[in-house]
């Protein structure tokens, strides 16, 4: 398993159009993917899960992966949030 804290750098936090995207990206990998935020942990694979976080630009979430390309998905996931794949 595989974590990192990120703080949100997308200029428009996870609103449903970068939610969407960022499902895509989680969806890529074959581990198993989450956000967590405030307690609460969410499968980046489910946009109405990641909805239901609502998080802004400048909050800190932990991505955590489990999977045989947890790497991979943490740095896609860490890299869409920070806004170098918007």
């Amino acid at each position: 398993m595989k974590m990192k804290a990120v703080r949100i750098q997308l200029s428009s936090g996870l609103e449903a159009r970068p939610v969407a995207m960022l499902v895509q990206v989680a969806s890529q990998h074959d581990s198993s993917v989450y956000l967590e935020s405030e307690g609460r942990r969410v499968n980046a694979k489910s946009i109405m899960g990641m909805m239901s976080l609502g998080l802004d630009t400048g909050e800190m979430v932990t991505v955590i992966a489990d999977g045989p390309d947890e790497e991979t998905a943490v740095e896609d996931i860490t890299k869409y949030l920070c806004g170098e794949k918007e």
